[in-house]
């Protein structure tokens, strides 16, 4: 094994160290299905001199993806999302990224890289990270048009769950029990 796939493989353990310990350590307080969307203003990355809110959203299904540039896994997922987010996009539906413990300059050479088009916000301090009360990155919150937490998926999100799960929510398909992740 080279010292890249070694330097990667370390991460992963890393990545996978940390959101265990996030789970173990937030135990019960992690945001649930039904918690309200917390509506903190953030800057629209790329322009420190604007601002929105995922209440800004209010009456659509929104997909939250919480990353960061240095993870490895958002690196993995950011091409599943932007192919998601390109056929469901529509009056009902937005995906916003979430660039979070990020210098903004790197958030966007990766928004760039990835060539992603949809809304994207900076939380350089990881303070909004912490209102969703994640376990690291990447994660993803989808909140109903109502505003409230309908599905969480902590760890990365593959093509298939955004398929099986998120999609057919958005679609207004009713499940009498719908999950409330996706193996990862």
């Amino acid at each position: 094994m080279g010292a890249r796939s070694f330097a990667v493989v370390m991460s992963l353990i890393a990545l996978v160290g940390l959101l265990a310990w996030g789970l173990l350590s937030r135990g019960e307080s992690l945001l649930e299905i039904g918690d309200a969307v917390p509506g903190t203003e953030l800057a629209v990355l790329g322009d420190g001199e604007r601002s929105g809110s995922l209440t800004d959203y209010e009456g659509k299904w929104v997909l939250v993806n919480v990353w960061a540039s240095w993870c490895v896994p958002c690196r993995d997922e950011a091409p599943d999302l932007q192919r998601f987010y390109e056929k469901q996009r529509s009056p009902s539906f937005e995906l916003v990224g979430v660039a979070t413990q990020d210098a903004e300059s790197d958030s966007l050479e990766f928004v760039e890289e990835f060539e992603l088009d949809y809304p994207q916000f900076h939380d350089g301090s990881g303070e909004y990270a912490e209102e969703l009360k994640t376990t690291g990155v990447p994660e993803n919150f989808l909140f109903a048009p109502s505003g409230d937490l309908a599905f969480v998926q902590r760890g990365p999100i593959s093509a298939e769950c955004l398929n099986q799960t998120v999609a057919p929510l958005i679609s207004a398909a009713s499940f009498e029990d719908p999950p409330e992740t996706c193996a990862v």
